[in-house]
């Protein structure tokens, strides 16, 4: 287990995953609460990270404007949160607005480690 120590600093925007509202500010569908089998190691886009979180009130804007996504799409399904990751590196990055849930957070470092399993 990585200590907070140990988590990373650099933001790159190499990739990225940002995980949006269903409109009535759900965060993702009922399928987020069942279990899952993680990627096997080899399968992972990363194995080791270092990990670092990022609170912004303009989570929404951010990372739609991270993505590029269009102003229509990023108003009628606003991200949440998202996820910066670059596997080179080996560092990711975790963005969330002030208020957020484990299960957001938990989604994010996913990403970190599988990248896109989502589409």
């Amino acid at each position: 287990m990585l200590g907070w120590d140990r988590c990373g600093v650099l933001l790159l925007s190499l990739c990225l995953a940002a995980c949006q509202s269903t409109g009535g500010g759900a965060y993702l569908s009922a399928s987020e609460l069942e279990p899952f089998t993680p990627l096997s190691v080899d399968q992972r886009s990363m194995n080791v990270v270092k990990l670092r979180w990022e609170v912004r009130q303009d989570v929404a804007e951010y990372c739609a404007n991270s993505m590029g996504m269009d102003k229509e799409r990023a108003y009628t399904t606003p991200p949440l949160a998202c996820a910066i990751w670059s596997v080179r590196n080996k560092e990711c990055t975790i963005v969330t607005g002030p208020r957020t849930t484990h299960l957001a957070l938990g989604h994010e470092v996913r990403h970190c480690f599988e990248g896109h399993f989502h589409h």
